[in-house]
């Protein structure tokens, strides 16, 4: 037996790490200082009224209820948060690109705010083309142009009158591109 063990009991158990004799009451090594797992039993807690009783209980102390093996094991179930409202969070978009599509719909800004950026770029295209090309053809392809807007405000009023969960379902989970 090591020097440096205070009144070591029989049974008391050894040290995990080093294997010196502990005490009964020990918490630390005295040779290493190594923690020593507590041997008591956990306390148990009524699931009927929550009051602690002794490890050997059978039957609460306060209102008598049985204690069962799993209530004696002191496990907590991890706290869960709320989940967050996903379409509130996912819909985030759907006011800018409204309001991008009712003022500058022709240029198809709101399609990229959405992430449709073939989209986009077609509104762009032909948005800008049909001005330039119109210049040369005496305004011949500026009613292109002013389609591409009215498609941009129609959108916009769509996406600002859908709820948000409808304007996730349809736009963002669904990827609907066109109105």
């Amino acid at each position: 037996m090591s020097d440096n063990t205070q009144n070591p009991v029989a049974g008391a158990g050894l040290c995990p790490k080093c294997a010196v004799p502990l005490a009964a009451e020990a918490k630390f090594c005295p040779a290493c200082g190594a923690p020593v797992a507590s041997t008591e039993p956990a306390a148990m807690f009524c699931p009927q009224c929550g009051v602690k009783n002794d490890a050997a209980a059978q039957f609460c102390n306060s209102c008598g209820k049985p204690l069962t093996a799993t209530v004696r094991s002191v496990e907590y179930a991890p706290i869960r948060m709320p989940p967050m409202q996903p379409a509130l969070s996912r819909a985030s978009n759907k006011i800018p690109a409204g309001i991008c599509a009712i003022l500058i719909g022709g240029l198809g800004v709101h399609k990229f705010i959405l992430g449709y950026s073939g989209a986009g770029a077609i509104m762009l295209a032909v948005t800008l083309g049909s001005f330039v090309l119109g210049i040369a053809t005496c305004g011949l392809l500026w009613p292109a142009m002013g389609a591409m807007h009215i498609i941009g405000l129609i959108e916009g009023i769509i996406y600002l009158t859908k709820s948000d969960e409808e304007f996730v379902r349809i736009y963002v989970d669904g990827r609907k591109e066109w109105f």
